[in-house]
């Protein structure tokens, strides 16, 4: 490890190799396409590659190949190994010299009412299912939000059908922007999660108080094309998708987990269909 420490964080030093670094970590545990990575770089292919390269060559990286194409993922184990180096070496395993100082809340989960913000990029239809599931599963646990990072003017027709036939009150459901909950009167949030991979592919600026965060991601039902029945299709399985996996994280012992063993665990709903 520590032969592996120097070019590790050499590798991390190169700007844009810490950017696709750092998109990587939030599309955790996600494999993604190098042609989006690209786009949502804004980089060439032979650049990519080069970078991705560098990464997989440091240990931080890895690749798998999925019929014609290659994807990327962390390689969390080895990110964690260097992270673990870091603060024993360096930090003499003093975490309170090294770990940045919350600026509000509690630094541990206590049995209480969380907040609890989904991320999506329009805020029509994903992340308001997310919302709207959410605080009928388990509103008297949780305060749920969600938000858009380019927000439509108002919700998908087709979203509001899904979610009246499930019996959701629709009523205090609008489009809303990331900043709303930004500035200094927002909530301080414990969990924050994407629910689109265009959403989790945006740099935004780190959370006070360092949420719990994982990305959840599943294709856009309003980019979905065909027959009326077959859009509507579409909206009921991102339904689906995302009952299952909020039921899963509502079922989650909170109070009784440590900070790892709930990222581990949000982390593994991610996996979690629409049809178990």
């Amino acid at each position: 490890m520590e032969t592996l420490i120097p070019s590790r964080l050499t590798t991390l030093g190169h700007p844009q190799r810490l950017a696709l670094f750092r998109l990587l970590m939030r599309r955790y545990p996600d494999r993604v396409p190098a042609g989006e990575l690209a786009g949502a770089l804004g980089l060439k292919p032979s650049t990519l590659s080069a970078y991705l390269s560098a990464l997989m060559q440091a240990g931080l990286v890895s690749q798998e190949r999925a019929a014609t194409s290659l994807r990327y993922s962390i390689d969390m184990e080895e990110v964690r190994r260097t992270f673990d180096y870091l603060l024993l070496d360096c930090c003499r395993g003093r975490p309170e010299l090294c770990l940045p100082v919350p600026t509000k809340g509690p630094e541990t989960m206590t049995d209480r009412k969380y907040n609890v913000l989904f991320i999506c990029t329009g805020n029509s239809a994903r992340s308001i299912f997310a919302e709207a599931i959410l605080r009928k599963e388990a509103g008297d646990r949780f305060n749920v939000h969600s938000a858009g990072t380019r927000p439509q003017s108002s919700l998908n027709p087709f979203a509001l059908d899904v979610l009246r036939q499930n019996g959701h009150d629709i009523s205090p459901l609008r489009s809303k922007t990331v900043a709303e909950f930004q500035g200094p009167d927002a909530p301080n949030f414990d969990f924050v999660f994407t629910v689109c991979n265009q959403a989790a592919n945006e740099d935004c600026p780190a959370w006070t108080g360092q949420p719990v965060s994982a990305h959840w991601g599943m294709p856009d039902p309003v980019k979905a094309e065909g027959t009326e029945a077959e859009r509507n299709l579409a909206f009921h399985q991102a339904y689906g998708a995302l009952q299952n996996r909020i039921r899963a994280f509502a079922a989650l012992p909170i109070a009784a987990l440590d900070r790892i063993s709930l990222q581990k665990a949000v982390d593994a709903i991610a996996g979690t269909e629409a049809s178990e």
